[in-house]
């Protein structure tokens, strides 16, 4: 069976040419994601692709740990940090399952445009809770297909049945947010900028939850 990094892998080059769809939103998140951050933030993105997002960010924060399953998306993370010398951001081919840390680690998790293409939400959300500090966020952003007028979340679940093609799961924000809720999440912001975007969200580990 074909390993999803290896779509991922194929068409890094590509991607990474591509221009940001919705630059005004984008810069939102970010903005928003600031309000966030400070110089002692130990931060961590999973599926960082080809680092943008972390880059950004990695001079206002302590540090950035950076993974993505895709060896090339890496590579030209790394070649991007490299020219913008940033020298804060560590990358790593892993995933939040795979990753050897500790629970209770990180200040900040961003999952930027991911949570649609794994597996199994609900498992990636608890992971992601376990591994942020009592008082931490989890920031992301996600496709929310069900909640589409468009024809590809009629079309989404075929991709399950070519194995050169990556996980496309539907769900919608209610959903997103009943799971996040469940995890033990507080959700502090959320907002979407039109009804085919993606929904930002920013949600809270509570302060006094006990560490595991």
């Amino acid at each position: 069976m074909t390993h999803p990094s290896q779509f991922w892998d194929r068409i890094a080059k590509r991607y990474a040419r591509q221009p940001v769809s919705d630059e005004a939103a984008y810069q939102k998140k970010l903005s928003v994601t600031r309000q966030y951050l400070g110089p002692a933030s130990h931060v961590l993105e999973f599926g960082c692709g080809t680092g943008t997002t972390a880059i950004y960010h990695a001079p206002v924060v302590a540090d950035v740990y950076a993974i993505d399953i895709s060896a090339n998306m890496l590579a030209i993370a790394k070649q991007k940090a490299t020219e913008s010398g940033v020298d804060n951001i560590s990358f790593e081919q892993t995933d939040l399952h795979a990753l050897s840390c500790l629970n209770a680690h990180w200040d900040v998790i961003l999952g930027m445009s991911i949570l649609h293409l794994v597996e199994n939400k609900d498992a990636e959300i608890q992971r992601v809770y376990e591994l942020l500090k009592p008082g931490g966020v989890f920031i992301s952003s996600t496709v929310c297909i069900e909640d589409s007028g468009a024809w590809f979340k009629y079309v989404a679940p075929i991709f399950r049945w070519f194995p050169f093609l990556p996980t496309v799961a539907v769900f919608s924000e209610r959903t997103l947010k009943a799971s996040m809720e469940t995890a033990g999440f507080e959700i502090e912001y959320d907002w979407r900028p039109g009804p085919d975007k993606s929904v930002f969200i920013v949600a809270r580990k509570p302060s006094n939850t006990k560490v595991q």
